[in-house]
């Protein structure tokens, strides 16, 4: 399976995590995964008054620098990661 394929299985298995899962591990996974299909951060950052739109910014702005190769297998990794967790709890 090439990188493509495992990531985007990987992207299904991310919408079947555990309801208990950190907003800090979704807001990582949110970030890897708009670098790895977006590239780099491509808005204004979102106003005091967009609490939530402007984390899940932060979180995107801060991988900025990762490829989309580097950054599919961080999500892959971090994906697997959570689901043993969720796994061993």
């Amino acid at each position: 399976m090439g990188l493509q394929e495992d990531f985007e299985a990987h992207a299904e298995k991310a919408k079947t995590l555990p309801e208990n899962t950190t907003n800090e591990s979704k807001l990582i996974l949110y970030g890897l995964y708009k670098q790895a299909i977006v590239g780099p951060v491509n808005t204004p950052r979102p106003g005091v008054f967009y609490q939530r739109d402007r984390a899940k910014w932060d979180a995107w702005k801060a991988v900025e620098g990762k490829s989309k190769e580097e950054a599919m297998n961080d999500y892959i990794t971090k994906v697997k990661q959570l689901q043993e967790e969720a796994a061993s709890s």
